[in-house]
């Protein structure tokens, strides 16, 4: 089990170039967090800054098998997911320079858990937000034709639900997190940096 520190939002950092020389200690960072914690968007802009590549977990799953999500669990079930989830991951954190999200069930597997844990140079950070935040997010994304479909959002107390249940793995899991409540995804990018870097400078 790690030990999180939660890394305030509001702290001065030091120059980007010198977080960014820090983080890259790191071989990889895994983002976690629930649905509409910003790990699609914040990915990205951390792996331009690093220079490094995105994995975004549930698109290789779907690049893999040739099927969306939703037919995944459709045609094949939870069980047939969670177990290429599994086979994704572990091709992903074979990888090196690698910034991966992972999709909000993930950690909840406990195979998955021992993979993030027992693979060296891997930093894990949570993306956190209260639920509230998290719903407002997909609320309002949901208007542009373009954004990820959250069906789970459709019943707003069984999605609070399996939040509560999987905050406090997330919590477990990750080695820091961020509270982006209030925070761009610039700034989100920015303090994933500096929390990595802090972590991996000696103290």
């Amino acid at each position: 089990m790690n030990a999180t520190q939660t890394a305030p939002a509001t702290a001065p950092m030091p120059p980007l170039r010198r977080l960014t020389r820090s983080a890259r200690s790191a071989s990889r960072i895994v983002l976690t967090g629930f649905m509409g914690s910003g790990k699609s968007t914040v990915g990205p802009l951390l792996a331009a800054e690093l220079g490094w590549t995105f994995i975004d977990l549930d698109s290789e799953i779907e690049r893999r098998t040739g099927l969306s999500v939703p037919e995944i669990f459709a045609n094949k079930g939870e069980a047939a997911f969670r177990k290429e989830e599994t086979a994704a991951l572990a091709a992903a954190l074979g990888r090196t320079r690698t910034v991966i999200a992972l999709g909000g069930g993930a950690p909840e597997t406990l195979g998955n858990r021992l993979l993030l844990e027992q693979t060296p140079a891997t930093a894990i950070v949570y993306l956190a937000a209260p639920f509230a935040t998290l719903a407002d997010r997909c609320s309002r994304q949901a208007v542009d034709p373009a954004a990820t479909v959250r069906p789970n959002f459709a019943d707003l107390a069984a999605a609070e639900a399996r939040f509560a249940a999987r905050h406090p793995i997330y919590r477990r899991l990750a080695h820091v997190s961020i509270e982006t409540a209030g925070l761009t995804p610039q700034d989100s990018a920015a303090a994933v940096l500096a929390a990595v870097a802090a972590k991996a400078s000696p103290a």
